[in-house]
C-alpha cells in the first residue's frame, strides 16, 4: 500500500504540474491544494527537492516548481524517492536488490517468480503514468470500483 507520505507527495506534485512551469506555489498553497498538513508536507517537499524532482526558491517571492516537465516525472519516480523500491520483497527489487533474510536459496525460492511478476507489473503501470497523465485525467479518480477477481 502507498504510505500517506507518498499520497501527499503525489498530490502536491500533481498540483505543481497543474500550475505549470511558470507559476511557483508555496508550501502553504500546496498544503491546501493537496489537503495535507503543512509541516508534514514541508518535510516531503524538502526530500523531493534534495532528490531533484522539484526546485525550491526561498524568500518573499519563493515557492516550488517541478524540476522537469510533468510528463517526465512518473509516479514510480515519486514513490521510489519517498518510500523506496516498488518491489514487495528485496530479492526482486530492481533498485535495491538484496537476499531476503530468511531465504535459504535465491535460485530455488518458490516465491520469487510471482513476486518478480508483481514488481514488473506494478513498475510498468507506475513508470508509465506521469504527473501529466494525472493532470489530464478528467475523471479525477472517480472511476467505478473494479470487481475483485474470482479465485
Amino acid at each position: 500500500m502507498l504510505s500517506q507520505k507518498v499520497r501527499y507527495g503525489l498530490r502536491a506534485l500533481v498540483e505543481l504540474a497543474r500550475a505549470g512551469p511558470e507559476q511557483q506555489l508555496t508550501a502553504a498553497e500546496l498544503a491546501v491544494r493537496a489537503d495535507a498538513p503543512r509541516k508534514f508536507l514541508e518535510a516531503i517537499l524538502l526530500e523531493l527537492s534534495r532528490r531533484g524532482l522539484i526546485l525550491s526558491r526561498r524568500g518573499k517571492f519563493g515557492g516550488y516548481t517541478l524540476a522537469k516537465p510533468a510528463n517526465a516525472i512518473s509516479f514510480a519516480d515519486v514513490i521510489r524517492v519517498i518510500d523506496g523500491p516498488l518491489a514487495l520483497a528485496p530479492c526482486v527489487s530492481a533498485t535495491a536488490f538484496r537476499k531476503c533474510d530468511d531465504c535459504p536459496d535465491l535460485e530455488t525460492c518458490a516465491l520469487r517468480p510471482s513476486l518478480r511478476q508483481a514488481r514488473d507489473a506494478t513498475a510498468a503501470v507506475l513508470e508509465g503514468y506521469s504527473l501529466q497523465n494525472a493532470v489530464n485525467d478528467s475523471s479525477g479518480g472517480k472511476t467505478a470500483a473494479e470487481p475483485a477477481p474470482k479465485v
